[in-house]
């Protein structure tokens, strides 16, 4: 038996939600007609997608949680052949899942989805903002289509195309009697009081500088906000270190605020477009692709 495009939409519609009895509430259908259909393609892939709770819906099984992924990446394909099927033109159409790490997202997105919505105003893109964690997971399981996010701990079975390499830099308030060096070094740095932005892997990146120097960090503040981390900085409770730097110099509270580099030998980030080595890009993933490859230099 050949499995069909229904099919596998009835089984992302459970992934998704959670339970056969919503999926079949959100598509209106039958709940014994979506049971009866994922219990064909288990049989047909000799696969069992899902564990079944007694009264508290299903969760993916590893190879469930794979499939499901390829299931929406060929969803996603059908879509697209539709939607070029009934275009009179050769203009890009339909939805794109984009990921975006969270400190990214404010500095990047408004002008690239601004070019977007330009070039390509038939896309429609759904944002999804998250940690390095969230994201890989929202990668993995086809919630999204391609992430905008650091090279930082990603898993190997995702895709990279780099697009920019940050250094980081100290963030410190105007008035610090550090902030007229030119450079500064993490010596002087350890023994003060530090702003850690505290995001998975991001937290790890900014203390092991340190600890390859075989300093320790005096942590006052931890936040997992961006702005927050530059408005602690701004109002003199402590440094910083950060990689992306807005165009502005000042803090929502209007303090200046300086940046400067690292003197020793740090390591930088990269900047990539993720995805799932396996799965192919749509034509709108690969528009967004190119864009970024165009912008985000000179956003960065």
């Amino acid at each position: 038996m050949q499995y069909t495009l229904r099919q596998l939409a009835y089984l992302v519609a459970v992934a998704d939600h959670g339970s056969v009895t919503a999926a079949a509430n959100a598509l209106y259908t039958s709940q014994p007609g979506i049971s009866s259909t994922i219990a064909q393609l288990e049989e047909q892939f000799d696969l069992q997608f899902f564990i079944r709770h007694h009264a508290k819906g299903v969760s993916l099984t590893p190879a469930g949680q794979s499939f499901v992924a390829a299931a929406r990446n060929l969803l996603a394909h059908a879509d697209e052949l539709s939607q070029h099927a009934s275009a009179l033109s050769h203009s890009l159409q339909g939805n794109l899942a984009l990921g975006c790490f969270t400190t990214m997202a404010p500095i990047f997105l408004p002008r690239l989805l601004a070019s977007m919505r330009e070039e390509f105003p038939d896309i429609t893109v759904q944002l999804y903002e998250g940690d390095t964690e969230q994201l890989q997971q929202a990668l993995l399981s086809g919630q999204v289509e391609v992430a905008l996010l650091y090279d930082l701990d990603l898993a190997p079975s995702l895709y990279r195309q780099v697009l920019q390499t940050v250094q980081p830099y100290v963030l410190l308030p105007a008035n610090h009697p550090l902030a007229s060096q030119q450079a500064v070094s993490l010596a002087d740095l350890a023994p003060l009081p530090m702003v850690l932005l505290d995001l998975p892997h991001s937290r790890e990146y900014f203390l092991s500088m340190f600890r390859q120097h075989n300093l320790e960090t005096r942590v006052r503040h931890k936040t997992v906000s961006f702005e927050l981390v530059r408005g602690l900085v701004a109002a003199g409770n402590g440094y910083a270190l950060l990689n992306l730097r807005p165009e502005t110099s000042q803090s929502y509270a209007g303090e200046q605020l300086v940046c400067l580099p690292v003197a020793e030998e740090v390591p930088a980030l990269d900047v990539v477009l993720a995805w799932p080595q396996e799965l192919r890009l749509t034509r709108r993933a690969e528009a967004f692709l190119s864009l970024c490859e165009h912008n985000i230099s000179r956003l960065a």
